[in-house]
């Protein structure tokens, strides 16, 4: 599509649907898909993809703060259970009880709390509760100490408990025996609580990893998030044949192209000196927009079908790129920064994070375009 301004990213929804297709077939009756669209929907824009997940029959959400649960209320999801899957200040329980929302609950006392404005509210209040089997974040551990404090929650008469989860800490790693270690604590605990009377609906446990690697862990429900994006949060290898697709594509435009003799520097710092005489294509993005600036003198742009090195450093809002090998370039081309080809899991390996954050850091700034 032709870009307007200096920049987009475009989500495409037509692949945001087949990811989820291709993830609820893996699940057997009775096993839900629950989106999690924490952190703006991984950069996607939760309100825009929301629309797309509705109508793919996706029915329960998770985020990791009211404040995006709120958002996700906001742009339509009425009625669907939103579970906030991180810790709620105490100062924030009233919001969570206003929103609807369904709060993580690992602390007796915060319970309470949250028991006393349900009262208040003339409600009964969802709770999902939290076992550590490993991670060790936040949540009752994962052994027989938790049946007491969790009898309380169970015995407070404005919340109900709606279900329980874990959360992997290495679901990506098949071969260290964490995964299984980590399963088998959580249904002992969880068992362990039916049996002193605690009823809790819906057990889930499978992560984006989990959902890849581990259909054992499926339960009643998973909780996909980036691989929902086509983000690839396992090795490569166990990645390329699942049929996911990157959902983002992030395109800019050239705004200048010149050419420098051999031994000039280019950009801050004079990191880059040419070696010939060289065509350069500055392109209007930067760091402030997300783009790292570690990619300096080592990532690549796509211009016109072909490659292009980026030289010199990544400013705030402009970089540059050699187009010495590529002819024609000029004002105004197309420059692709990610897609499926350069994707985001060689920008990951090539700087040493991983997909999440590489989507996450697509900045405010940069406008989302929704195409199907």
């Amino acid at each position: 599509m032709p870009l307007e301004g200096r920049t987009a990213a475009i989500i495409h929804l037509d692949t945001l649907a087949a990811n989820v297709r291709n993830i609820q077939a893996r699940l057997g009756p009775g096993t839900e898909l629950i989106a999690v669209v924490k952190a703006d929907a991984y950069g996607h824009g939760a309100a825009g993809i929301y629309p797309t997940l509705r109508a793919c029959g996706v029915r329960s959400y998770a985020v990791a703060f009211w404040q995006e649960g709120a958002a996700l209320r906001a742009a339509g999801a009425e009625t669907e259970p939103i579970i906030l899957l991180a810790d709620t200040p105490d100062g924030d329980l009233e919001r969570v009880v206003e929103h609807r929302l369904t709060p993580t609950v690992f602390d007796v006392g915060m319970a309470e709390r949250l028991d006393d404005l349900a009262a208040r509210a003339g409600v009964v209040q969802p709770v999902q509760i939290k076992l550590d089997t490993g991670m060790h974040r936040i949540g009752f551990p994962a052994s027989p100490a938790a049946v007491e404090p969790v009898r309380r929650v169970a015995g407070m008469k404005h919340l109900r408990i709606a279900g329980a989860f874990t959360h992997f800490s290495r679901a990506d790693e098949p071969e260290c025996g964490s995964t299984e270690r980590e399963l088998a604590a959580f249904l002992d605990t969880a068992a362990a609580l039916r049996r002193a009377g605690v009823d809790i609906p819906a057990l889930h446990a499978a992560n984006s990893p989990g959902t890849l690697l581990w259909p054992e862990s499926y339960l009643d429900a998973i909780r996909p998030g980036d691989v929902l994006y086509g983000l690839c949060p396992v090795e490569w290898d166990r990645w390329k044949d699942q049929g996911l697709r990157q959902v983002m594509e992030w395109v800019s435009r050239v705004s200048m192209v010149k050419t420098l003799p051999p031994g000039e520097p280019v950009g801050y710092g004079g990191t880059f000196v040419t070696a010939r005489e060289t065509r350069l294509a500055t392109v209007p993005v930067g760091f402030a927009d997300g783009y790292s600036r570690g990619l300096s003198n080592r990532g690549r742009v796509r211009i016109r079908g072909r490659y292009a090195p980026i030289v010199g450093r990544i400013c705030m809002d402009q970089f540059m790129a050699d187009v010495t090998d590529i002819p024609g370039v000029e004002r105004g081309d197309e420059v692709t920064l990610l897609d499926e080809e350069l994707n985001a899991f060689w920008m990951a390996e090539l700087l040493g994070t991983n997909v999440d954050e590489i989507a996450c850091s697509v900045g405010k700034r940069v406008p989302r375009v929704y195409t199907k």
